[in-house]
């Protein structure tokens, strides 16, 4: 039983070269005479496959970023080459099943196709019209999905035959058990300057020069971009803003249902065949026999696919004075709706909101002063770069327009000011310094152009310009240091089994440390040592100003017994099957190529990147 799970949580995982492939919905098919970008052995990459796998790649990408990517940026991530090595991949094992005959027959299509929840309805059910639409969004025929089908179809018979019954060893999943889950109690004592026998003496001058000399990479300044600019915010252009009453009053209009939101509810509907049907099984419900969500799995969804969201009484129809007599938590029903009669759950009841035009006005002004702020600069884009085309300095371009001029000694980490802008960090590393100064757009709304004047390479700053830090840092170590050697005795006595209290040190019990907690206060090696020691053993962990004595007095291995533990253990062991069963399908795929060759069409590739620029 395990060996087949296994089997068909990998296939799932290399199902996903056909997924992503149709996830680009939208993407527009490349027409002309070259169909392909590539074959291996005799088995093509469609050139329409690997446009909307490179845009369903950008998209994701996107989203993970919040934000536009371009194709170049795109194309820096490696993306490109991430999604050709994908379907070359793909079509190494076409070309195998092709060579050893193997396809699959059309029931079996057919039963996959009706599987697949994106071409049901509303009902739970296949719907026709769903398929075709998703289709021809993504701008396939039925012809060519139902074949890549097969081919994806064969592909997993090879896959299978490769992956099935792949298991982690027992030995390594234990490993890694032990190592995630072990836990160790310490007791710990926290010693600092208060706690000195002795006042520390005052440093000399020879002292803070040797101590200067032997840290001077503390205090050697960064590598830093001295940088011009000349920007604009929309703050900056407030006051060109005038917003009159009408202009508010229509603003508030447009947005009414954000102001006045009737009353509504977050509602799931579940249809049934017939009245008698979903009545019983109310009553079933009522008596406490079955649950909704038994219902809901009985059809084969999930709550998800019911969820109605946020709907107010009218856009349930007929069904909407009922419903909204009902308290949260209440099934109501069998009643009448577009797809049938069905009950009703009623999730949560959100009270109707209403905000009237002066309490709203502070709110509008506020969002249409900025919104046409940033349309203001936004418009004095193309005139700046005109500007500067023309061979005006960022000095000259500041006197005549109304960007503010300024300067910054930026290197990274430094996020003052304008370097508070992530837009203007990623120019700043990246200027140079004969880069023609250009407008550049912040996602927040300000622009720049901004010129490097020169690098600072990293410098040693002089002893007098930075006495005061060095006398700080002298008295940090200084401190440590006695710490460290008043309590040493006091450590070789912990370790001799002598308390905490007998040493006159103040100790808490710290309990259940694992490896994926965190210790408040402590520096951030105080878990690493805390698993490198054993038991009884004592030790010191320095701090700032303050030292950390500890010892350990217990490890606990992981108990057996506990259920989180033994979720943990399927999920280290699938996690780690699926990698094995991974490299499985790459060793298989890197044979194929190997043996069969791969040829790819530079031009049309370059065709497809040119499409997305």
């Amino acid at each position: 039983m395990k060996a087949k799970k296994l089997s068909k949580t990998a296939t799932w995982i290399l199902m996903g070269l056909l997924i992503l492939g149709l996830g680009g919905f939208g993407v527009t098919n490349l027409s002309g005479s070259v169909r392909s970008v590539g074959h291996v052995g005799d088995a093509e990459i469609d050139i329409n496959e690997y446009a909307r796998a490179l845009q369903n790649e950008i998209r994701a990408l996107e989203a993970e970023r919040g934000s536009p990517v371009s194709f170049a940026q795109a194309k820096a991530a490696g993306i490109d080459q991430q999604v050709l090595s994908r379907l070359v991949s793909a079509a190494a094992l076409d070309d195998e099943t092709a060579r050893l005959g193997l396809s699959v027959g059309d029931r079996n299509l057919r039963e996959q196709i009706l599987e697949i929840p994106g071409f049901r309805g509303m009902d739970g059910e296949f719907d026709r019209e769903a398929y075709t639409y998703a289709l021809e969004q993504a701008g396939l025929t039925e012809a060519k999905f139902e074949s890549d089908m097969r081919k994806e179809a064969a592909r997993r018979l090879v896959q299978d035959a490769v992956v099935s019954g792949v298991g982690a060893p027992a030995p390594y999943t234990d490993t890694l058990l032990d190592y995630i889950s072990e836990s160790r109690d310490v007791t710990l004592a926290t010693l600092g300057r208060a706690d000195l026998s002795g006042g520390l003496p005052d440093p000399s001058t020879e002292d803070l020069r040797s101590y200067y000399q032997s840290h001077l990479p503390d205090f050697t300044t960064p590598e830093t971009r001295q940088i011009t600019y000349a920007w604009l915010t929309p703050d900056m252009v407030l006051d060109e803003v005038e917003l009159d009453e009408d202009t508010l009053r229509a603003a508030y209009d447009d947005h009414s249902e954000r102001f006045n939101q009737p009353e509504r509810r977050l509602v799931e509907r579940l249809a049934f065949s017939d009245a008698a049907t979903a009545r019983a099984a109310r009553e079933e419900i009522a008596a406490g026999n079955r649950s909704f969500e038994d219902y809901v799995s009985d059809r084969g969804l999930e709550l998800s696919d019911i969820d109605m969201g946020d709907v107010t009484a009218g856009e349930l129809g007929e069904a909407g004075a009922d419903v909204f007599k009902a308290e949260a938590g209440e099934i109501v029903g069998p009643l009448d709706s577009p797809v049938g009669p069905a009950l009703f759950r009623v999730n949560a009841v959100l009270a109707a909101q209403e905000t009237s035009f002066e309490d709203a006005k502070p709110e509008l002004r506020e969002e249409l002063a900025a919104d046409r702020a940033r349309r203001i600069v936004d418009s004095r884009i193309d005139g700046i770069d005109d500007l500067l085309a023309g061979g005006a300095t960022l000095e000259q371009v500041a006197d005549e327009t109304a960007l503010e001029l300024g300067s910054i000694d930026w290197y990274p980490g430094m996020n003052d000011g304008i370097a508070a802008y992530a837009g203007f960090r990623d120019a700043a590393a990246e200027l140079e310094e004969d880069d023609f100064p250009e407008v550049i757009s912040f996602e927040e709304g300000p622009i720049v152009a901004m010129r490097l004047d020169a690098v600072k390479e990293p410098a040693v700053q002089p002893f007098e310009k930075v006495e005061d830090a060095v006398r700080a840092a002298w008295r940090a170590e200084a401190v440590t240091k006695a710490l460290r050697a008043e309590v040493a005795d006091k450590v070789t006595a912990l370790e001799n089994g002598e308390s905490f209290e007998a040493a006159g040190l103040d100790g808490k019990s710290v309990t259940d440390i694992t490896r994926r907690g965190f210790q408040p206060g402590t520096p951030p090696e105080f878990i690493e040592t805390v698993f490198g020691m054993s038991e009884g053993e004592a030790t010191v962990i320095d701090g700032d100003e303050r030292i950390f004595v500890l010892r350990l007095e217990r490890v606990t291995p992981p108990d057996p017994k506990d259920d989180e533990l033994a979720e943990l253990r399927t999920a280290l062991a699938e996690q780690a099957a699926n990698g094995i069963a991974q490299d499985l399908y790459r060793a298989l795929a890197g044979d194929i190529r190997s043996r069969v060759g791969i040829s790819l069409d530079t031009q049309a590739l370059n065709a497809v990147h040119s499409s997305f620029q």
